[in-house]
């Protein structure tokens, strides 16, 4: 199946890469990272990189502006998404042949070849390693992407999807002239602002009657922080980890429309049933859906507080 891509990318005048919305920096680093693997090879192609951008990882570099005529006879990939529902830009339909590349845990089928493998931290690990079996080239800054991608969805490389594969990688990547210096204050140095945010989310998270953490945050209270939805959502979840006798511990932030997002993760159990049945998916220790109302995030939540009551119990 990996020489059914090159040669896929082989036979293409032009190739449109694609990921989730709200992207984090696994889906922006596989992306561009095989953005510049793909150009590296074969300079005389048309690769392109498209999508929405969150102010967190704008270091990482800018989206392509493609017309609707590029997708005519266009290979077109699919990173880092287990359901269509969640792909920014449905301008993918346009085109001729989709690669789906992704390592979550299969939620819908889709395009005319698909690559799964959820053995991988991270959707950059996995497409590092097919960049590796396919012999393409890789610029410093595609190198970059990469280990950026992994480094996120790895927790630093301390989450337990991390294997003796992904160091591996992650050391090849390391040949390249990147500087890890850098990518670790990109991520992970925070302002001043996002220090005292931090700390307020850490002394408002609530328990459930099992111990399940919890933070909620209205679309006022969003709108009174003066930041975006994803620095709130995906940003403050882990305040609530690493805590003795937290297992499992969610976030819940209300956007404008009433659209309530759900940041799950836990250390000890698979909540990734939960977040499906609420219409999300990810990983059995890192999950997350979007509901209708803050009345069915609490619905979510007891559904945690009983799959800890269920564990103890079974």
């Amino acid at each position: 199946m990996y020489n059914t891509i090159l040669k896929k990318i082989r036979e293409a005048k032009t190739i449109i890469i694609h990921r989730h919305s709200r992207p984090d920096g696994d889906a922006l680093g596989s992306q561009i990272g095989l953005k510049e693997a793909i150009k590296a090879t074969f300079p005389n192609k048309k690769v392109y990189a498209v999508g929405d951008m969150v102010p967190r990882y704008a270091f990482m570099g800018e989206m392509d502006e493609v017309d609707d005529a590029e997708y005519k006879g266009a290979l077109v990939f699919i990173l880092d998404s287990g359901e269509l529902a969640i792909v920014n830009d449905e301008r993918y339909k346009l085109g001729s042949y989709i690669i789906k590349i992704d390592h979550h845990i299969v939620k819908e089928e889709f395009g005319n070849l698909e690559i799964v493998d959820t053995s991988f931290e991270s959707c950059a690990g996995l497409i590092a390693f097919i960049i590796d079996r396919i012999h393409l080239r890789l610029t410093d800054y595609g190198a970059k992407m990469l280990f950026t991608g992994i480094v996120t969805d790895s927790g630093r490389f301390r989450y337990d999807s991390t294997t003796s594969r992904t160091f591996e990688i992650a050391s090849r990547l390391m040949k390249y002239n990147i500087d890890t210096n850098e990518i670790y204050n990109n991520l992970y140095l925070d302002t001043l602002d996002m220090v005292l945010l931090r700390a307020k989310f850490t002394l408002k998270f609530k328990l459930t009657e099992e111990n399940v953490a919890y933070i909620v945050t209205t679309k006022d209270e969003l709108e009174d922080y003066g930041v975006d939805l994803f620095s709130v959502s995906r940003t403050m979840v882990n305040t609530m980890g690493g805590i003795k006798g937290i297992d499992i511990w969610a976030n819940f932030t209300e956007d404008v429309d009433g659209k309530v997002y759900c940041e799950i993760r836990s250390s000890k159990y698979n909540i990734n049933p939960i977040a499906e049945k609420y219409g999300g998916g990810g990983h059995k220790s890192a999950s997350g859906c979007c509901v209708d109302s803050l009345d069915t995030a609490y619905k979510l939540l007891e559904d945690l507080n009983n799959l800890i009551k269920e564990e103890q119990n079974g």
